[in-house]
């Protein structure tokens, strides 16, 4: 394969120096602002320390800085939001591998919660990182007109209008025939509302949004949240474990609807593709300060695990 022409090369080293940053800063920050390890109750602060940090693509924060970036956010402000995320998101795949839901044992390429540690304590990590994410987000700098208006956002995203609700509908769907259309709403909640909210929080944390300016980041979020789930079930019917970091084959083996199962493989695959140009377009009005949304997107759907 021969190099890529040098404008595209330096864009895309750039962009991945950014994206490496971004995900230290927010390892950094997240270790800040979780409890110390040696602070009792000890075992349930290291628990949430094993949950949240050195793992994962940290998509939600990269969401969070390149909406932000439209606006000149305050970092610190970008940070807090991303932290919250992040400590949502941890929350939820730690109940999500308990026993009582999906009963998975690997995560991120290690144990899960439940399996390292137990299900009560993983049952408690999960109660006490949504209480943090939202304790981080309130001590933001910023002004009450702008962080009160993004705690709501936070709050219906992962409640049962948001993630919550989408789980559930996860796990009332096993076994059962969905048509596309309740396929893509279970995960317009399940895994799309945090990725909104990534969106729109970070956006919110440079300025007041106008009609128009909602509108278009909506419909970013909507379509890299649902390719972010094809691309997803995708790579859970291709890929191996030890790429994936968590066991692959589950969603065919517990008789779960996806993508693939209902379109078919490569039928996803280009439902993925089109999603990504959806997110382009969507976003044009921003011009070159969407750059890095732009390049979130193709991330999205051309990742590997």
């Amino acid at each position: 394969m021969s190099a890529l022409p040098q404008p595209l090369a330096q864009t895309q080293a750039a962009f991945d120096g950014w994206m490496k940053s971004v995900q230290a800063a927010i390892e950094v920050a997240l270790q800040g602002f979780l409890p110390p390890v040696t602070q009792a109750p000890q075992r349930l602060h290291e628990a949430m320390h094993y949950a949240v940090l050195d793992g994962g693509k940290r998509v939600r924060p990269l969401l969070v800085f390149g909406a932000g970036a439209l606006f000149d956010a305050p970092v610190d402000t970008m940070t807090r939001a991303a932290a919250a995320l992040e400590m949502i998101h941890a929350y939820s795949l730690v109940h999500d591998d308990m026993p009582c839901m999906d009963d998975d044992a690997l995560r991120r390429g290690k144990p899960t919660v439940h399996v390292q540690y137990d299900e009560a304590t993983a049952l408690l990590v999960g109660d006490a990182l949504q209480a943090q994410a939202f304790l981080v987000l309130s001590e933001t700098a910023a002004s009450p007109v702008t962080t009160l208006p993004m705690l709501r956002l936070l709050a219906h995203a992962a409640g049962s209008n948001g993630m919550c609700g989408g789980q559930a509908i996860d796990l009332a769907s096993v076994g059962v025939s969905l048509s596309l259309a309740q396929l893509e709403q279970m995960h317009q909640l399940k895994t799309g509302a945090l990725l909104r909210a990534s969106v729109l929080l970070g956006a919110m944390a440079g300025q007041h949004l106008n009609a128009d300016q909602t509108a278009a980041l909506d419909a970013y979020a909507t379509a890299v949240g649902l390719a972010f789930q094809v691309v997803d079930d995708v790579l859970d019917a291709t890929a191996d474990s030890a790429t994936l970091g968590k066991t692959a084959g589950k969603d065919a083996a517990d008789n779960k609807p996806t993508y693939v199962s209902i379109l078919g493989l490569e039928p996803s695959r280009l439902l993925a593709e089109k999603l990504r140009d959806d997110a382009h377009q969507a976003i044009q009005s921003f011009g070159d300060k969407a750059q890095r949304l732009r390049q979130l997107a193709d991330l999205i759907v051309q990742r590997k695990a």
